[in-house]
């Protein structure tokens, strides 16, 4: 497959666990919005809501973003949701240690959610990365709550938090 191809498999697959991850938290009540959009307008956009493309400083301090921000008021959560697809073998994997970097440093959420899957990532470096959470390696911040799930693991987790 030449290389082309598979970036637009990745960009495609990635896409997938979005929608799956939207409509898994569309399905619990949440209205989802661009942040653009809610920037522009948050008092009229309600109280359940999963803002897409939300930006943050990176421990680089450039622009980056995550998938989603999740905020509920009647379940009083605020948490960002990071995606990784990994479908073949291929370089996701490799920067985990930087997501990880910018989830206890740059981030401001003090609730993460980072879903991995597609089967493709080395089980070396998603070990690595669910032992660094565990362990809240490389920071003092002991504040911070990140989960690293498989796609089934989110679904699970939103179908027991949001009853």
């Amino acid at each position: 497959m030449d290389i082309i191809k598979q970036g637009s498999l990745a960009t495609s697959s990635g896409n997938t666990l979005e929608k799956t991850v939207t409509a898994t938290l569309l399905s619990k009540g949440f209205t989802l919005i661009g942040y653009r959009d809610y920037v522009k307008n948050k008092k009229n956009c309600g109280h359940e809501l999963l803002i897409k493309n939300v930006p943050y400083k990176t421990i680089y301090n450039h622009p980056g973003k995550t998938e989603f921000l999740l905020i509920s008021k009647k379940y009083s959560l605020e948490v960002r949701i990071e995606c990784k697809w990994q479908q073949s073998s291929g370089s996701v994997d490799e920067k985990f240690p930087y997501l990880y970097l910018n989830c206890i440093e740059a981030m401001p959420e003090g609730d993460i959610i980072i879903i991995i899957d597609g089967g493709g990532a080395k089980s070396g470096a998603v070990k690595w990365l669910k032992k660094a959470v565990e362990e809240k390696r490389y920071t003092s911040d002991k504040s911070k709550n990140i989960k690293v799930f498989t796609l089934v693991e989110f679904v699970k987790w939103a179908n027991s938090t949001f009853r």
